[in-house]
């Protein structure tokens, strides 16, 4: 069992940081949208999978809380850049 979760941590290790390369070099505002939303989507698949290895939901209202703001994080980001693209 020491094994699967230090394999699971190493992967989503991994994951996150290359996220988070993406964020930092990204060329554009979308790339790095896209960016954080995987990163947030990390986050809750590390967070889920720590309750399903420890059998408890107490951290589901934190993965819904997280949901929330990527779906608002996202169509903020969708608007401004569409608002942009308009006044062009």
């Amino acid at each position: 069992m020491n094994v699967l979760l230090l394999a699971i941590y190493v992967i989503f290790a991994v994951a996150a940081l290359l996220t988070l390369w993406r964020i930092v070099i990204g060329p554009s505002i979308l790339d790095r949208a896209v960016a954080s939303d995987v990163l947030l989507t990390l986050v809750m698949c590390v967070l889920g999978a720590e309750m399903a290895i420890n059998h408890h939901t107490r951290t589901l209202p934190v993965l819904l809380i997280i949901a929330a703001v990527g779906v608002f994080g996202s169509i903020s980001i969708a608007r401004f850049v569409a608002r942009r693209d308009q006044d062009r």
